[in-house]
Parts: C-alpha cells; structure tokens; sequence
C-alpha cells in the first residue's frame, strides 16, 4: 500500500538519525531562543532577516494545527496547508543543526507548507501532551490524514523526501 510504504520510508529515515537527537531530560544547557537569522554580506555588513518559521504556543497550537481538547478522540488538522512541526529546544545541539534548515525549507516551500516550531522548555504540557521525550522531534501533517512523527536531525534531503511524497504526496 502507498501510505505503508511512505510511512515506513519516513520511519526509516528517522531511525537512521535518532542517535542524534537529544534527550530533553539529561540536558541542562538552556539559552536564550532568537527569531531572526543573521546574514553576512559581500561586503562583511551582517543583516538581520525574519524568520519564516511559525512559534506556537499551546495556546496557538490549539487554534492553527489541532484543538484535541474539542477531539480528543480524533486527529483534526485545523490548517490550509501541510504542516511540519519541530518540538525543539535552544540547548539542543541536533535542534540548533535543523534550525536553519527548516528556515530554507519554509523559504523554499513558501505557500504550499507551514513549518511550525514549538519551544519544549517554554511549552512543557504541550510536548508532555504528545509524549514529547527526545528532541528534535518532528511531526509531519498531511492534509486528510494522521500525522506522522520522527525523531532525530534529519538531513535537509530526507526533509524534502518528506515534503514532497508526504506532504505534498508528488511522487
């Protein structure tokens, strides 16, 4: 079956790199978030651009991805679009790898996906809610059907794998 078969693909590549995740619980090194990514020009100006990723909190989770409080017993997506949603936090040495490639992701897939990201030290019910234990950890939201988790820093093309025949199912 199709949805088998590109489940077991996102497993996969998710298992290859679970190694590098890191375990929320024996991290304690925090630091402080930034929104913004710096560029160094030609000319060794720096410029500061906007981030394309989206930070949610519980709060915004609720009413942009899934108000599971309203159904609890059946995943409804609530966005127009695919969706990524990395469960982070600003210690995390794999995290701080995939940040900036999910902001070219979000760059390069602008209007057909969102890619979410929440903060597990500021948002801890949240990631507790979904059996948040190790991070980076990624949940892919097709449209019409159950997410999808993995766990790990994945390579920037196992993301666009991803995207394309999960999320945008171009295969």
């Amino acid at each position: 079956m199709k949805i088998k078969r590109k489940s077991a693909l996102l497993m996969a590549v998710a298992l290859a790199f679970t190694l590098a995740a890191c375990n929320s619980q024996s991290q304690q090194n925090k630091t402080n978030s930034t929104k913004t990514n710096t560029i160094k020009t030609n000319n060794n100006m720096t410029t500061t651009t906007a981030s394309k990723t989206i930070h949610l909190t519980r709060a915004d989770f609720l009413k942009k991805v899934a108000n599971f409080e309203e159904n609890p017993e059946k995943w409804v997506y609530l966005g127009d679009k695919p969706a990524i949603i990395d469960f982070y936090a600003d210690w995390c040495g794999p995290c701080k790898m995939i940040a900036p490639i999910l902001e070219e992701l979000a760059d390069e897939y602008d209007g057909q996906i969102y890619i979410y990201k929440v903060d597990t030290e500021a948002e801890q019910q949240l990631a507790a809610e979904f059996g948040i234990r190790s991070i980076p950890s990624l949940l892919f939201v097709p449209m019409g059907e159950a997410p999808q988790m993995a766990q790990g820093a994945l390579p920037k093309d196992a993301f666009k794998q991803a995207i394309e025949e999960v999320l945008l199912k171009n295969s």
